[in-house]
């Protein structure tokens, strides 16, 4: 079976679309962008669906659920560009809500391919779950993060960071320095054609494979507490039956 790819057409569509990006433009065109760029990513992410089962059955793989819209909210932005100018899917945790928790993440733009993923924008708790998880379990997540294979991959795991330990920590914590970050993201960013090479898939894989173990660990904590949260409101239901 051929690994999915896009085309040479695509990444010109998307340049195209960066030099006119307006609905009326692009409701002309609409049926290219959908033959070059929305099939062939739901062609990845059905392919992927059967290989997350290998090494991620834990995270969501499916157009409706990974594929996001090409619309952009202008609602809230000073940018009123009515389009974005890539594709790109998300990938979540089972068990979390689509922008909660550690996912894998993939777009594909005119100026080059960003595979990786991670935990982006954790709130206040989530992000002292996550901490409090590495603390607890500095071996693990060094194994994870400072593997060959996550090196060889993404390099070193990245994201912002505080300038200190985070009170609540010790200084001198083993696991300090991890402690600092606000996120953690791990990704390799490819050129442009990249995405039209035959060797494309192949390497979203690879990247995917490094990435997935840390995502899984930064949903530990995130997943019990869903969980202890659910057994919680069961129990609040039946007492009030």
């Amino acid at each position: 079976m051929r690994a999915p790819r896009f085309t040479p057409a695509a990444l010109s569509f998307l340049r195209a679309l960066k030099r006119h990006n307006d609905r009326d433009w692009f409701r002309a065109r609409k049926d290219r962008y959908e033959a070059l760029l929305r099939g062939p990513m739901i062609e990845v992410i059905d392919r992927l669906a059967a290989d997350f089962r290998s090494f991620a059955p834990d995270l969501v793989a499916n157009p409706k659920a990974s594929l996001y819209r090409i619309y952009r909210d202008t609602r809230f932005s000073g940018n009123k560009a009515p389009l974005k100018t890539h594709i790109a899917a998300v990938f979540p945790c089972r068990g979390l809500a689509k922008h909660q928790g550690a996912g894998l993440y993939l777009e594909v733009a005119p100026t080059g391919v960003w595979v990786g993923g991670g935990m982006y924008a954790p709130d206040t708790s989530q992000l002292q779950a996550v901490r409090e998880h590495i603390a607890g379990n500095v071996r693990h997540f060094r194994a994870i993060v400072e593997s060959p294979a996550f090196r060889r991959s993404v390099g070193a795991l990245d994201g912002e960071r505080l300038q200190r330990v985070p009170r609540g920590f010790a200084r001198d914590h083993e696991a300090a320095d991890y402690l600092k970050y606000r996120q953690f993201l791990a990704g390799r960013e490819f050129p442009a054609r990249f995405a039209a090479t035959p060797s494309f898939y192949r390497g979203v894989l690879t990247v995917f494979k490094a990435v997935a173990p840390l995502t899984r660990f930064l949903n530990e904590p995130l997943l019990v507490r869903e969980r202890s949260s659910d057994r919680s409101e069961a129990h609040g239901d039946h007492g009030r039956r």
